[in-house]
C-alpha cells in the first residue's frame, strides 16, 4: 500500500521517533510503514489520520 506518511512527517518537521510517540507505536513501525513494508492496522491508520488532520484516503492509497 502506498502512503504519504514520510511526506507528511517531513512537512510537520517530525522525526520518526516523534511521530511514533504521538501515535503510540515504535519508530521501527513508522519506518516500515514509510518504506511500504508494513500496512498499518485500521486503528493506527485512524491515529495517523487524526494526527495529520487528513482523511485516511489522503494518507494511504490502496494499490493495485
Amino acid at each position: 500500500m502506498k502512503n504519504r506518511v514520510k511526506v507528511l512527517r517531513a512537512e510537520h518537521n517530525l522525526t520518526q521517533a516523534d511521530l511514533a510517540n504521538a501515535v503510540e507505536v515504535s519508530r521501527q513501525t513508522i519506518n516500515a510503514i514509510e518504506k511500504g513494508k508494513f500496512d498499518p492496522s485500521l486503528i493506527l491508520a485512524f491515529k495517523l489520520s487524526e494526527y495529520f488532520s487528513k482523511s485516511i484516503e489522503e494518507i494511504f492509497e490502496y494499490g493495485k
